[in-house]
């Protein structure tokens, strides 16, 4: 999903306004995996592609790099950076603590609507992996697991895990195509519905545990191939 950012910004947003809307838009890309590591972007780039003039995409473009979401390459250009192994395992043990809780305490708020809404979301990943659109696949992946760690309630919770979700965001393209292949991420999503119809916090953890795990180890071998010899 593309925002339109005038919308966003309010009628007639302009300055600030709009470079938060440009900023809200590149960092949702991002934590949805729509850049993959070593990415280049230019200011002009952004600008054309959000729609907007050079300010708010320098703004944009700014504020995530002192968020470490991206870096600069020269000075006009800046990457999405590389994760290496070290870096994979750090985010990968803050990930499961701060998720595993969210989806604990997301458990008892869930309901028969919760879990049909999950079921739709999860035939559109699964449709995305039977094309090989591993970047659909990626966008509405993030829509499964913020619905329900957004059913905690806790928004300074949320708002820890999308800021790691922004820096592992893009590595998540190395899942693919092994991860389409042997489903795991699709067996603990399946597990997490039927965790959240029970409202058993204990197996909805582990189901979102598990799945962080599943993937950290196809990241951790990919990282490793692609390391300097």
């Amino acid at each position: 999903m593309v925002l339109d950012l005038k919308t966003v910004a309010g009628a007639g947003g302009q300055g600030a306004s709009l470079g938060d809307a440009a900023y809200r838009e590149m960092k949702e890309r991002l934590i949805r995996g729509k850049y993959r590591p070593g990415y280049k972007m230019t200011v002009r780039a952004v600008a054309g592609e959000l729609g907007v003039s050079s300010t708010p995409a320098r703004d944009a473009i700014n504020r995530l790099t002192s968020e470490g979401a991206l870096v600069y390459a020269g000075p006009k250009t800046v990457i999405v950076p590389v994760l290496g192994e070290l870096d994979l395992k750090e985010l990968t043990t803050i990930r499961i603590a701060l998720e595993g809780l969210a989806s604990e305490k997301a458990a008892p708020f869930g309901s028969a609507q919760h879990v049909e809404l999950l079921g739709q979301i999860q035939g559109r990943i699964s449709a995305a992996l039977d094309a090989g659109n591993y970047g659909e696949a990626l966008w509405h992946n993030k829509e499964f697991h913020f619905h329900v760690y957004e059913l905690a309630g806790l928004p300074h919770l949320i708002t820890m895990i999308e800021s790691l979700w922004l820096r592992v965001g893009p590595s998540l393209y190395n899942l693919y195509p092994e991860f389409a292949q042997e489903r795991s991420g699709v067996r603990n999503h399946q597990m997490a519905m039927e965790a959240l119809a029970e409202r058993d916090g204990a197996a909805l953890r582990a189901a979102f545990e598990n799945d962080i795990r599943d993937g950290y180890r196809r990241l951790r071998l990919a990282a490793r191939r692609s390391a300097p010899a």
